[in-house]
């Protein structure tokens, strides 16, 4: 495991984070059964009608740096809800944009945007680098966890047709160790990660056609980046 100087106070706040949230959703059985009960798409679409200004029109027209939500995994958008209701996960853009909405009412939200129509990036396929991010994708098991045509599953995103300048940030952030899952992995994955890596992987994801699948990699390899 790779440890880097200075960093083990981050890692700790992820811990104790993790562990904040396990308790908060294990307050009680009625509060867990609302955050994975099956949720009302026209209630969570009235409650999101100011998420537009931000995520577009049904999440599927973002505006510079903010992520598409159509058609995203809805158990990771319940978790990434909750991980910012409760500060455990830092979005300034997000800050105070969730208080007072209850658990139904994210189990709603995330229903409506799970059921909308995806993103499409703009096409603007670089072939060369479309090549690179897909020989490093696989190289680095993306598709191992994201599914083979990047739809991904259950609290792991959906990364295919996301807006490219988000995918590029979200990469950098986790190389970085400015954000994090509910566990280190893709810290792991990242670590090294050149910036023209994840210009490349990013470029791929982005412009990736809708519906195709790559071979599931067999195994991952954090840290270790093609050159």
């Amino acid at each position: 495991m790779i440890t880097r100087v200075g960093h083990a106070p981050r890692r700790l706040r992820r811990v104790f984070a993790s562990v904040a949230l396990a308790a908060t959703l294990a307050a009680s059985a009625a509060s867990a059964q609302q955050i994975w009960r099956p949720g009302d798409p026209a209630r969570g679409a009235a409650l999101a009608a100011t998420c537009a200004g931000c995520h577009g029109a049904h999440g599927a027209a973002p505006i510079p740096g903010a992520p598409a939500l159509a058609s995203q995994q809805p158990e990771f958008l319940k978790l990434q809800l909750v991980l910012m209701r409760e500060g455990l996960r830092d979005v300034p853009a997000m800050t105070g944009t969730l208080k007072g909405l209850t658990d139904r009412d994210l189990v709603d939200i995330a229903t409506y945007y799970a059921a909308a129509r995806p993103f499409r990036s703009p096409p603007a396929r670089d072939p060369a680098l479309y090549a690179r991010g897909e020989t490093l994708s696989g190289a680095m098991g993306c598709n191992s966890c994201h599914m083979g045509d990047y739809s991904g599953q259950r609290q792991v995103p959906r990364l295919v047709n996301q807006r490219e300048d988000y995918l590029a940030g979200a990469l950098r952030a986790y190389r970085d160790d400015r954000r994090s899952g509910t566990d280190t992995s893709m810290n792991a994955v990242m670590y090294k990660a050149a910036d023209s890596d994840i210009a490349a992987i990013a470029h791929y994801l982005a412009q990736r056609t809708e519906g195709t699948a790559d071979a599931p990699s067999t195994k991952a390899s954090p840290g270790v980046v093609l050159r």
